[in-house]
């Protein structure tokens, strides 16, 4: 436990603070006199000096305010949290902090110490978002100090690498948790994740949680949104890691430089002396290169200093060597195709950044049997035709999708995919046009609508799908807005040897139409599907 004290030493020792007392002024005016507060009914001792206070929690939402609480008000797309700073101290909370004071129709006057109209005190400060990083930093006491924390950006194969650190630490004996966009593994628990990385208070317990069930090492994917919203600030990085950029996030990021600056802000807050692991295939990878204190880099067409030797490919895996300035490294890998090369060696080169032994790096890539909802095989070899499950929701990913499975098609290419509503449109024909190029038959349906009608994302997509963009004239075109039913026809109409490949939504288990999130799971409907036509064709 913290005192309010300590933690407002904390946000000046970080700079934060703007103004932690406001001078003698009129009371707010409001229509109402400001509701009576009594600490005994919000739980909380009374006559307590301010700074001396206990703090309990540090919080960003108000419903979930308990006594003792910090109650910092951020600022968010939809509403701004000083509006629900009533509610956080009817709750108990025992302290607040905000970029501004609340409205006087919240029924709260001006920040500053605890008073009639404030019976809590109040601290200003430059960047909310910051403040609350660094009071859950504090206030669990730093876990990211006590284990190696490795930080993974880029647009694709954050997931993926983190599940290939995860084996190999744990193939090093070091218990390693995962922060990601499947699950939060604690220890050996699994949570399924709520989002890639969540709020600071979130991301510090979880830490912490790991250091207390023996991990010493976290593989943590690191979004823009989160670099962007400051929620990994006040982290101790072991290292950093940079996968890829590629058009993604359009609707929040004004454009791809901001973008890029957003996953550059990692590399930033990275010690000079602690590795930078960069891929140099990638256009950004030689800049960030150039600022990193320790750059890594590893690449498969550029000199670097960890590299991939001949490659070899199929459905059962990859086979490749794997130089580095301490030796050679033989893998053999249970992971499908070129993109797996490069979330590899990008593991590879972190472990080996981090004097991990290299007969650990073999055995933990090698024991990694796959990752959920990243070109997930679902179907058997008694089912003829190969259906696989994928994430893929940029063009790029796409691409590298369909790439991947067309030179492992002995049939026709079958591509099932929509687009996010609410999100970036102009990646829908960009999409349209990967699949257009590289597919066989296409079927465009929905991925998660939610406010937006699916036909019109449906339609937006098929522009993309032009005389230019199809792969030859007896290319067939499907729109079959339901889900479900997209991916029943397409591995219903698959032949022997074709591969479907049903993209989009991976490892999600919910699909989001209008303000309703329904149960739905690209895995169980393909393995529904399957299982019926084996039924049908007399295959048990």
């Amino acid at each position: 436990m913290m005192t309010w004290g300590q933690l407002l030493e904390v946000l000046r020792a970080n700079g934060v603070i703007r103004t932690d007392a406001a001078p003698t002024r009129e009371p707010a005016p409001t229509c109402e006199p400001a509701p009576t507060w009594d600490p005994a009914l919000a739980g909380l001792p009374a006559g307590l000096p301010d700074t001396n206070r206990t703090i309990t929690g540090v919080a960003y939402d108000s419903r979930t305010v308990e006594p003792g609480a910090v109650f910092v008000a951020l600022k968010g797309l939809h509403a701004d949290g000083t509006a629900f700073v009533r509610q956080a101290i009817d709750r108990g909370a025992a302290a607040i902090v905000s970029e501004r004071p609340p409205s006087a129709g919240a029924g709260v006057a001006e920040p500053g110490p605890a008073s009639a109209d404030v019976p809590v005190p109040w601290a200003v400060v430059q960047d909310a978002r910051l403040a609350l990083a660094h009071l859950a930093a504090a206030f669990f006491h730093h876990p990211s100090t006590e284990m190696q924390v490795v930080g993974i950006t880029g647009t694709n194969g954050k997931t993926t690498t983190a599940y290939l650190l995860s084996a190999i630490f744990e193939a090093a004996d070091i218990h390693c948790g995962v922060l990601g966009t499947v699950a939060y593994k604690i220890g050996d628990e699994i949570r399924e994740a709520t989002r890639t990385t969540p709020e600071a208070p979130d991301v510090q317990r979880l830490l912490r949680e790991m250091v207390e069930r023996g991990c010493g090492a976290c593989a943590m994917e690191v979004s823009s949104h989160a670099l962007a919203l400051r929620r990994v600030d006040g982290t101790s990085f072991a290292a950093a890691v940079f996968t890829n950029l590629t058009r993604d996030h359009l609707d929040f990021h004004e454009d791809m430089e901001q973008y890029f600056q957003a996953k550059r802000r990692l590399f930033e807050m990275l010690p000079r002396e602690r590795p930078s692991l960069l891929n140099v295939d990638d256009p950004r990878g030689p800049s960030l290169a150039a600022m990193a204190g320790r750059p890594v880099t590893f690449a498969i067409h550029r000199p670097a200093d960890v590299m991939a030797g001949p490659l070899s490919f199929s459905l059962g895996g990859l086979t490749f060597d794997v130089r580095t300035p301490r030796g050679t490294l033989h893998l053999r890998s249970k992971l499908v195709g070129r993109p797996n090369v490069y979330n590899i060696l990008a593991a590879v080169a972190t472990g080996f950044a981090l004097d991990v032994p290299f007969d650990a790096i073999e055995r933990g890539i090698g024991a990694l049997d796959g990752v959920p909802g990243r070109f997930q095989i679902v179907s058997s070899d008694k089912d003829g035709v190969t259906v696989v499950v994928d994430y893929a929701h940029t063009d790029d990913a796409l691409r590298n999708l369909l790439e991947t499975a067309r030179p492992l098609a002995g049939g026709r290419l079958i591509t099932v995919f929509g687009c996010g509503g609410d999100r970036d449109r102009t990646k829908r024909p960009l999409m349209g046009a990967v699949a257009g190029r590289l597919s066989d038959l296409i079927i465009v349906t929905s991925d998660n609508p939610r406010g937006e009608d699916p036909g019109r994302i449906i339609e937006e997509i098929r522009r993309g799908i032009t005389p230019d963009t199809r792969r030859d004239s007896g290319q067939s075109l499907l729109s079959i807005a339901d889900r479900r039913e997209a991916i029943e026809t397409a591995i219903e109409l698959a032949k022997p040897a074709d591969v479907v490949l049903i993209a989009g939504k991976g490892h999600e288990k919910y699909q989001m139409i209008g303000a309703q999130v329904l149960p739905f799971d690209d895995v169980a409907v393909a393995r529904g599907a399957l299982a019926k036509r084996r039924t049908n064709s007399g295959v048990v």
